[in-house]
């Protein structure tokens, strides 16, 4: 859970974890809203050893919903670091095919952040018009 969160509840503003990006804030902020208990990076996956074994790549996803077994990942970045996320993505669900994992990718991202009125959703010319996201 976020730094001090007690079971069954958001955690505090005082007692929120440091996110990596602004994005992840306002998602834990909307779990919060809606009363969703919410874990920032508790736990990283290995993916990869050295020969020695020890672990040389894993991936963290950024959130998980206990009450849901649900890992949630929030993939905003440009697409470079996009394809070498979802290659960890992929090695993640083939090494563990136990977890349950979603993706919101960048414009699944912009549409829920609209939806939820934290941005105007941008068209294909970067205006603002409400629909095209």
């Amino acid at each position: 859970m976020g730094e001090g969160q007690k079971q069954g509840e958001g955690p505090k503003e005082q007692n929120r974890p440091h996110f990596a990006h602004k994005s992840e804030e306002e998602f834990a902020r909307i779990l919060d809203f809606y009363g969703i208990r919410w874990e920032y990076e508790p736990r990283s996956f290995p993916l990869k050893w050295d020969e020695s074994g020890r672990v040389v790549e894993s991936f963290t996803p950024d959130f998980y919903l206990p009450d849901f077994d649900l890992y949630i990942e929030l993939t905003t970045l440009k697409q470079s670091l996009v394809t070498k996320k979802n290659r960890k993505i992929r090695q993640l669900r083939k090494l563990y095919p136990e977890i349950r994992l979603k993706i919101f990718y960048g414009r699944d991202y912009r549409y829920f952040a609209w939806k939820y009125g934290l941005a105007p959703a941008r068209n294909s010319r970067g205006g603002s018009d409400g629909l095209n996201v």
